[in-house]
C-alpha cells in the first residue's frame, strides 16, 4: 500500500485562486499558514485569557470574569490592550540578544508544529499545511526547540529565580520527552508509518461492534496504557500540575519568565498555551482518531478534542498538587521511562505476532 495522497490546504488555495508555479505555491502557503495560525491564536486567546479563569473558578467555587461583555468575554480584548500597552522593562545586566529571542523561540516552536498536523476538513478544504512522510518526527523535533527558549530566558535574565526555572525546565523536558517519544513510537509500530495522515487513517477502521454500535480503532482504545503514559508525559511537557516546577510561583516567583513584561510576557504566555494546544493536537492525532467523528465537520471534531485535552490540563492545574523537583525527576526517569520501554517492547511483540 502506497503513501496516502492528501490535498493540503496550500494546494487547495492555489487551485481556488488559480495560481501556480513557485511564486504561486509560496503565496498559497503564506495564506494557508495565516489561516491555520489565526485559528490557533484565536483558540489561545479564548483559552488563556478567559476559559482558564472560568475553569479554575468552577473548580474553586468562584465566579471569575463576568463584568466585561457577555459572560466576561471582552476581557480578552481588555487584557490584550492592557498587556501590549505596558512599558517593556529591561532589567540591568540581561544578555540582550538571548533575552529578546527567547519569547520568539517559545511561541514560534509551538506554532511551527501545527504545519504538519491533519486538522480535518471544513467546506471542502483539508486543514493541513504539509504532509511529509516524517511528520511525527518533525512535530517532536520542533516542539523540543521550546527547551532552548526556556534555557535562554532563564540564563539571559540575570536573575537567580529565572535561572533556576530554566534549569528546572531543561531537566524536566529531558526526563519526560524521552517517554513521550517512546510512547509515540509505539503508535508508529501499530500504524507502520510516521506520516500523520496515515496514522489518522489507520484509526478509521472499526475495532469491534457492540449492540450495533461500532467502536473505532482509536489507539487510545487499542492501547490505553500508552494513552495514559502519553497524557502524563504531555502534562509535564506543557508544564501543568503536578509538573509546573519550572514556574512554581510559590517557590521561584515565576521561574524563567520572572523578568518579562509587556509584549514579551504576552509572547511567553502565548507560547505556553500554544504548546498546550499542540500537545492536545498530538494526542488527538495519535490516539483519538484525529478529526474523525460523526455528523460535524472534521475540523470541528478536531478542535473539540483539543479542547478536551485543554480541560484535562486545567483540571490537573486546579486539583493536583505540585510535586517536588526530586519527585518530578524520579517519576520521569524511574516511572514513565520504564513504563514507556515496557509499552514499546510489548507493542513490538504484539505487532510482530499479528504481522
Amino acid at each position: 500500500m502506497g503513501p496516502l495522497q492528501v490535498t493540503t490546504l496550500p494546494e487547495s488555495i492555489g487551485d481556488l485562486l488559480g495560481i501556480g508555479g513557485p511564486l504561486g505555491e509560496f503565496v498559497a502557503g503564506i495564506i494557508a499558514a495565516a489561516i491555520v495560525g489565526t485559528i490557533m491564536l484565536g483558540l489561545v486567546a479564548v483559552s488563556g485569557i478567559w476559559a482558564k479563569r472560568k475553569i479554575t473558578a468552577a473548580f474553586t467555587d468562584r465566579i471569575a470574569v463576568n463584568r466585561i461583555g457577555p459572560f466576561g468575554l471582552f476581557v480578552i480584548v481588555a487584557d490584550a490592550v492592557r498587556l501590549l500597552s505596558k512599558e517593556l522593562i529591561v532589567p540591568e545586566g540581561v544578555d540582550r540578544p538571548a533575552w529578546d529571542l527567547a519569547p520568539l523561540v517559545l511561541a514560534a516552536s509551538a506554532l511551527l508544529g501545527f504545519a504538519v498536523i491533519p486538522m480535518g476538513s471544513l467546506f471542502g478544504l483539508n486543514f493541513q499545511l504539509a504532509d511529509p512522510e516524517i511528520g511525527l518526527a518533525f512535530v517532536f523535533a520542533v516542539a523540543s526547540i521550546a527547551s532552548l527558549g526556556l534555557i535562554m530566558a532563564g540564563y539571559a535574565s540575570n536573575n537567580k529565580y529565572s535561572f533556576l526555572g530554566g534549569l528546572r525546565a531543561v531537566a524536566q523536558n529531558l526526563a519526560y520527552e524521552i517517554p513521550l517519544v517512546l510512547t509515540g513510537v509505539s503508535v508508529v509500530l501499530f500504524a507502520g508509518t510516521l506520516q500523520l495522515s496515515e496514522i489518522v487513517a489507520a484509526q478509521q477502521e472499526t475495532l469491534l461492534t457492540i449492540g450495533g454500535v461500532a467502536i473505532p480503532a482509536w489507539f487510545a482504545i487499542v492501547n490505553p496504557f500508552a494513552f495514559v503514559l502519553f497524557l502524563a508525559a504531555n502534562l509535564a511537557e506543557v508544564g501543568r500540575n503536578p509538573f509546573d516546577i519550572p514556574e512554581a510561583p510559590t517557590e521561584i516567583v515565576a521561574g524563567y519568565q520572572t523578568e518579562y513584561s509587556s509584549v514579551y510576557f504576552v509572547l511567553m504566555y502565548l507560547g505556553e498555551f500554544v504548546h498546550i494546544f499542540l500537545g492536545g493536537a498530538i494526542v488527538t492525532t495519535l490516539f483519538l482518531g484525529g478529526p474523525a467523528g460523526p455528523v460535524l465537520p472534521g475540523l470541528v471534531w478536531f478542535i473539540i478534542k483539543m479542547w478536551a485535552i485543554f480541560f484535562l490540563t486545567q483540571w490537573a492545574r486546579s486539583a493536583v498538587p505540585r510535586v517536588r523537583i526530586d519527585q518530578l525527576i524520579e517519576i520521569g526517569w524511574k516511572g514513565l521511562l520504564v513504563g514507556a520501554f515496557a509499552n514499546l517492547f510489548l507493542t513490538a511483540a504484539i505487532v510482530g505476532v499479528i504481522a
